[in-house]
């Protein structure tokens, strides 16, 4: 299994930045996704996540409004929108996969992807 983000890198706040995620050696269409976030010094912290059929989208207080998760089965590939950054959206962007349902919870998703570096200039 394996989990590629991409699409990171350097932007000013009010900024806009589109992670994508490949997935690959998973049934993708039945994996619940998730994208999460690790500032330095800090613990990983749940972004948003999505459901196998898009029906469900859940989101942290802290990026609603802001951030929007998508997927695209017919490319086994999930994509976050940000737009609006602040200097505190800085972190390393990882993407999670795991079976039936969507979760917020950091240990119930099964694979990981290695991360993308998102920085918000202020």
């Amino acid at each position: 299994v394996q989990l590629q983000a991409f699409g990171g890198g350097l932007v000013q706040a009010g900024g806009s930045l589109r992670l994508s995620c490949a997935a690959s050696g998973l049934a993708f269409s039945s994996q619940a996704m998730g994208w999460f976030r690790q500032a330095p010094g800090k613990e990983r912290e749940f972004v948003a996540t999505i459901n196998w059929s898009s029906s469900v989208t859940r989101y942290a207080d802290s990026v609603k409004g802001r951030f929007s998760i998508s997927r695209d089965n017919a490319k086994n590939t999930v994509y976050l929108q940000m737009n609006s950054l602040k200097p505190e959206d800085t972190a390393v962007y990882y993407c999670a996969a795991r079976t039936f349902r969507t979760s917020s919870t950091t240990n119930d998703y099964t694979y990981w992807g290695r991360g993308t570096q998102v920085t918000v200039s202020s």
